[in-house]
């Protein structure tokens, strides 16, 4: 695992902003990225004239309201229909356990380097009321350690990059909180080869810190007549939970964080799992958080790379389409219910990313030890 902790952010090489269409499903075809300007010193810039279009918060409230119901049922149903069950059959045969097809995986990852990314929230951790409390068990933790010792692992979440530090409280690992805008290596100290350690600090939304301060204490502001609601300060976005809000709520809080939005055109409103986020408008996500890690560890254009992403959101899509595009990687996804998705299997909940990342521990070690005897 020598590129582990040797990050070369090269400021001739810039970042993969562009995401190339790949016909081929294969595992292993590379796309070849178009450089993005660096500044100097070797940490990358994203000029604020680059916004995306502002599509995610056209449409009316109660579109969006619907929009909540679907992905966010507040009921479980006692019976399950015929339909149903073919449903949930097919797609499954379309996105097979990645615990069932564990054997595959790691074969056709032989020879290349596996590069874990993991999501936090239903992943690692399981949804909860409290945001606060969203703690990864000790189990979680040391699977993902020892998952670490052995490939570059990232977490790439929507949450603040300290909050979630403070959550995984592993030192060895890349964090990229929210939502890929703010990326932090390791520590020297946690670098084997000292000797050509770079550290790695990427913050494309600085420029927003001023108006997403803002926006918070607005939203602070407009949401608190509605019970249950919590908006959560991610530093370089915003999340407006509504996991405790009843139902018939949610229009009038859709309502009051779109009123809030409308004076600040340069902010776009997207939805997660029980949460509405406010995000900056720039072209960056989780996807191109994946495509800058990669850089930053050497593997940009190389065929000796196998990419993982776990996740469970809908955000997480923009890392599964970038490994979809590449043709060089796999995606899985965490769910019990059939979804739309770009990820290539599936996992049903954090208990089986745990089970399928002590497998590939025990993989690898055996892989290692079969090595030595030879």
């Amino acid at each position: 695992m020598t590129n582990q902790n040797v990050v070369v952010p090269d400021a001739r090489k810039g970042v993969d902003i562009t995401i190339a269409m790949a016909l081929s499903k294969s595992l292993f075809s590379p796309v070849v990225p178009k450089p993005l300007p660096a500044a100097t010193g070797g940490y990358f810039t994203i000029s604020r004239k680059m916004f995306a279009k502002k599509t995610e918060t056209g449409g009316k409230t109660n579109s969006w309201a619907d929009s909540m119901r679907d992905s966010s049922p507040t009921r479980v149903k006692s019976t399950t229909s015929l339909s149903e069950i073919e449903e949930k059959n097919t797609w499954i045969v379309n996105h097979p356990s990645a615990l069932n097809m564990f054997e595959q995986i790691v074969n056709g990852s032989k020879g290349k380097q596996i590069v874990m990314f993991l999501d936090y929230d239903g992943t690692l951790s399981p949804i909860v009321e409290d945001p606060d409390r969203a703690f990864m068990t000790n189990e979680m933790r040391e699977a993902v350690r020892d998952v670490a010792r052995y490939f570059p692992t990232a977490i790439v979440t929507g949450r603040c990059r300290d909050k979630v530090y403070s959550f995984v409280r592993l030192a060895g690992l890349y964090y990229a909180g929210s939502h890929g805008m703010d990326i932090k290596g390791p520590s020297k100290n946690c670098c084997r080869n000292k000797k050509d350690y770079q550290g790695v600090l990427f913050q494309p939304a600085s420029d927003f810190l001023p108006m997403i301060d803002e926006v918070y204490n607005a939203l602070l502001e407009r949401t608190k007549y509605i019970p249950g609601a919590r908006v959560e300060d991610n530093k370089f976005c915003i999340s407006v939970h509504f996991r405790c809000v009843e139902e018939k709520m949610w229009a009038a809080l859709v309502e009051q964080v779109r009123s809030v939005l409308n004076g600040y055109p340069e902010l776009r409103l997207t939805q997660g799992r029980k949460v509405l986020e406010i995000r900056p408008t720039i072209k960056w996500d989780k996807g191109k958080a994946l495509e800058f890690l990669l850089e930053s560890l050497g593997y940009a254009n190389s065929t000796d790379v196998l990419p993982v992403y776990i996740g469970d959101d809908r955000t997480d899509e923009d890392a599964f389409k970038v490994l979809r595009n590449r043709g060089q990687g796999l995606g899985i996804l965490v769910s019990k219910v059939p979804k739309e998705t770009n990820a290539s299997y599936s996992l049903q909940e954090p208990t089986e990313v745990k089970d399928f990342l002590r497998r590939l521990v025990e993989w690898k070690r055996s892989t290692l030890q079969g090595q030595s005897r030879v």
